[in-house]
């Protein structure tokens, strides 16, 4: 599979001058700025934003390639392991109310395409009592 097949680097391109930031904020167990489209990505067709569509995962297959690609794969984990490492186990005091969700729709769809990672899995049990993001089941046809 050829990781441009998905156009990969549109997410690259928009995490180039903020993927520091959002580590730093992350780390601080406050984000304060505009990247949670494309640091922990969703599927495409749970916001209604142009950002979310452009930053939005289209299928499973894009999201296997996302988690394989060699930039976006690692950073996805590190900026979720920045998540786990908070102290503090609600997701809306780090992320906020809209962006918690988001959260929980990323590691809905990553947590269904690679089961065996725990760490998609560890995140949904700590932050959301291990729930499934409704919505991105029914998008994807699993209820």
């Amino acid at each position: 599979m050829k990781l441009d097949e998905f156009n990969l680097d549109r997410f690259l391109d928009a995490q180039e001058h903020s993927y520091g930031t959002a580590l730093t904020e992350l780390r601080a167990g406050k984000k304060r700025s505009h990247w949670i489209w494309y640091i922990f990505p969703q599927l495409r067709g749970l916001g209604v934003s142009p950002t979310s569509h452009t930053y939005g995962v289209a299928s499973l297959k894009e999201t296997h390639a996302y988690l394989d690609h060699p930039v976006l794969g690692l950073r996805l984990r590190e900026a979720i392991k920045l998540v786990l490492d908070q102290k503090n186990p609600n997701a809306e005091d780090v992320l906020g109310e809209l962006d918690a969700l988001k959260f929980k729709s990323c590691l809905t769809l990553f947590s269904l395409a690679a089961p065996s990672e725990r760490i998609f899995s560890d995140a949904l049990e700590r932050f959301f009592s291990g729930e499934r993001d409704i919505q991105t089941l029914k998008l994807l046809k699993i209820t």
